[in-house]
């Protein structure tokens, strides 16, 4: 029952305070809608992000040949530090848990396919490439296989804008085309990927064949770069340690000279990536939250308003024996009331905003989301600037003299 006359005290209070009402529920509803709408916007262009990252690869490194900079057991700097397709397989059979593929590259290789004729970027690589550089195959197509390797087949892997240009919008896989003159066929197509990385060049317009073909065709001895992938992110410094063991000691450098070979490990990247974005977020956070708060001052004002006007009425009450916790809590109520109107109206706009979000930005931007994280952030805040809002008016109402608050009328 008190609650139903608290609701009617405060319906009758606001209609007496109508623009300043309005005003105060705006700066809630604004402050709402600035959290939700930024956390969602700043979630939806990191996950855009990631996925672009990821385009490159999930935690990979690769490693290419370099040069020493130091002397090392009697010879001397800048020598050439080659490694071999067996340096890699031995690689592999000591570290039994990782991925790893070495990759031979030729660019400007002849691809033909009727009359189109296109030089493209082809690679010789492992089975195990596609899984750590994220090259999926379309339906119905696969990439190179145990068995293309073992019987060196002439068969290539398109990306998807290579193999657009090369047969159109039909279905290759199967169809031949011609590497440099040599009859080879397509068992795939790459998925179309979002990529905003790489080493040699978008991969939707690169190929990939066995790299047992490759090296019969342009008998090349040493691998331009190989690629490694371990378990899990935390274990990537101590395969790259297990590298540098390896070939130090068969090539003769020193393990510590970081120069003989060039490593991109994309997992420190990917730990600078997520800093960067969480600390983007908590400026995101804070303006909202700056805002929000903003409009709690609001609400202590008008609370502060509704108690100088109700200053007799709040005597009477005390005088006849309301307790001072009736008190505070009629004002705290009708605070909490007025934050979450302002916070529910806040809530329906921002998502009437992200899901009106023309789809022709999200490309730049991302597909904003306002997820269960923002939410309960946003109602969290609002809880609290309900609380605080509300807190001071209220002790003020509930501290007064009754015969002081009678004399002020």
């Amino acid at each position: 029952m008190i609650p139903l006359l608290s609701l009617k005290q405060f319906l009758r209070d606001m209609r007496n305070q109508k623009l300043r009402t309005l005003m105060t529920m705006f700066g809630i509803l604004w402050g709402t809608v600035a959290i939700l709408i930024l956390m969602g916007f700043g979630t939806g262009l990191q996950q855009s992000q990631i996925k672009r990252f990821k385009g490159l690869g999930d935690n990979i490194s690769m490693i290419w040949p370099g040069m020493t900079s130091k002397p090392w057991k009697g010879l001397p700097r800048g020598r050439r530090i080659h490694f071999t397709e067996e340096d890699v397989a031995h690689i592999k059979s000591s570290n039994p848990n990782i991925n790893i593929s070495p990759e031979y590259r030729r660019w400007s290789v002849s691809l033909k396919s009727g009359k189109t004729n296109k030089l493209a970027y082809v690679a010789g690589v492992w089975p195990e490439f596609g899984d750590m550089r994220n090259v999926i195959p379309q339906a119905g197509g696969r990439f190179i296989d145990a068995l293309d390797m073992l019987e060196r087949k002439r068969v290539i892997f398109l990306g998807d804008e290579l193999a657009q240009n090369l047969f159109g919008t039909e279905d290759i896989i199967g169809r031949s085309l011609l590497v440099n003159g040599a009859p080879f066929t397509v068992i795939g197509v790459m998925k179309e990927k979002d990529q905003n990385s790489s080493y040699s060049g978008r991969d939707n317009n690169q190929s990939w064949i066995p790299s047992t073909t490759f090296r019969t065709m342009w008998t090349r001895r040493y691998p331009d770069i190989m690629i490694v992938q371990p378990p899990e992110m935390k274990n990537m410094a101590s395969v790259k340690k297990s590298i540098y063991a390896f070939l130090s000691a068969k090539y003769t450098f020193d393990p510590d000279d970081k120069e003989s070979l060039q490593i991109w490990d994309t997992t420190e990247s990917f730990k600078v990536f997520y800093d960067f974005f969480a600390a983007f977020k908590v400026f995101l956070i804070g303006i909202g939250l700056m805002t929000l708060i903003a409009g709690g001052i609001g609400v202590t004002n008008i609370m502060n308003v509704v108690l100088e006007e109700r200053t007799k009425e709040i005597g009477i009450k005390m005088a006849v024996g309301a307790k001072k916790s009736n008190i505070m809590a009629q004002f705290l109520f009708e605070t909490i009331i007025l934050t979450a109107i302002g916070g529910a109206l806040g809530f329906l706009i921002a998502h009437l905003t992200v899901w009106a979000f023309p789809a022709r930005y999200t490309e730049y931007v991302g597909v904003p989301t306002i997820n269960t994280s923002g939410a309960f952030l946003a109602i969290a805040a609002l809880g609290l600037v309900a609380l605080a809002s509300g807190y001071f008016p209220a002790r003020r109402a509930a501290t007064l003299e009754p015969v002081k608050a009678l004399k002020l009328f």
